[in-house]
């Protein structure tokens, strides 16, 4: 089984946090074969997912952070449903009418995302006409094609846009605009969550922040579920309210935003903040100055993913690291028994 809908939510005497679950990850793995045998049988894989668990809450920002070729944008793909999980499952919770969780996606570069042959309000409704959700009233094409133009128009306005230049094409908008489009058509068929894949990677820094607080007003009016999935630190710890850290296809620390980005606990999570440039002390306990380069994902490490690259490599790290935690934070998690002690 792949993707799957949660029973509806049970009533009284279940935990709120079981009531609050939007979606949720359970041991997802993603190989890719790589190379066949002269049977045709699978003989080397990439390892793209490793076991990867998440619990997402209804009404918050959920952020992914790690390298390029770590696995976040196969993860984005695996909760939108576009490529089935090798194996574990992704469940999404009903919503008050029992149709299960609405999931749409925000890509990183919308001028490939969106349809360069249709005018930007015919690609802000493409979803409602695709899903059939939101039929136009009456018979007659001309009413309907008036109810979609409304339906485009209204959400030209919530994300900043004046609907008179709907009737222009996506190559005529600036980088900023384009971007504002692909929300607008996330919006259109009602999501409950939101996947934001890099959405300001390939904008200018004045218009990434524009853009940011644009997503932190919608997700209060909309009541939305963010993913973020990012490299990029400074946006993560802007927008999210808890954070995943991903190395070589595994979730290496978890918890708030305050407590991995601030105090983080993982050695790799250290590494990658200390290559952040920030104004007040930097993480200098050790971490490794010079970056190396993410290992191969065809045969995985043995024992902890990290250890060849792990400063703070001991005895023990050549055994499987579970997922662990301080009894005084049991909700700040992170793969490492030497962080532990």
């Amino acid at each position: 089984m792949t993707i799957m809908d949660l029973p509806m939510a049970p009533g009284a005497g279940a935990g709120q946090q079981e009531q609050d679950l939007v979606l949720e990850v359970r041991d997802v793995r993603v190989r890719f074969p790589m190379v066949r045998d002269w049977r045709g049988r699978v003989a080397q894989s990439a390892h793209a997912l490793n076991g990867i668990d998440l619990r997402i809450r209804r009404g918050e920002a959920f952020g992914i952070v790690g390298e390029s070729g770590c696995g976040k944008s196969t993860l984005a793909q695996v909760l939108m449903g576009l490529l089935p999980p090798t194996e574990g499952e992704v469940r999404r919770q009903p919503r008050g009418d029992g149709r299960p969780a609405n999931v749409q996606i925000v890509f990183q570069d919308p001028q490939s995302s969106l349809d360069p042959r249709l005018p930007a309000w015919k690609v802000i409704v493409e979803p409602v006409v695709v899903r059939g959700r939101r039929a136009a009233p009456g018979r007659d094409s001309r009413s309907g094609r008036a109810a979609l133009r409304a339906c485009a128009a209204e959400l030209a306005v919530q994300v900043g846009l004046r609907p008179e230049t709907l009737d222009r094409y996506v190559h005529e908008f600036s980088g900023g605009q384009r971007q504002r489009i692909a929300i607008a058509r996330a919006l259109s068929s009602d999501p409950d969550v939101i996947v934001l894949d890099e959405p300001t990677s390939a904008l200018d820094i004045s218009v990434q922040a524009q853009i940011l607080n644009l997503l932190q007003d919608l997700r209060g009016r909309h009541g939305l579920t963010y993913v973020l999935i990012s490299h990029n630190v400074s946006v993560v710890r802007h927008l999210c309210d808890r954070v995943a850290v991903m190395y070589l296809g595994q979730i290496v620390e978890q918890g708030t935003a305050a407590a991995v980005l601030e105090t983080p606990r993982h050695p790799y999570t250290r590494e990658l903040l200390d290559a952040v440039p920030r104004l007040d002390r930097p993480w200098t306990d050790g971490a490794p100055a010079e970056p190396v380069e993410l290992p191969g994902n065809r045969v995985l490490p043995a024992g902890c993913f990290f250890r060849e690259r792990c400063p703070w490599a001991r005895q023990g790290c050549e055994r499987p690291q579970p997922l662990l935690c301080d009894a005084d934070a049991p909700q700040h998690l992170f793969r490492c028994h030497v962080a532990q002690k």
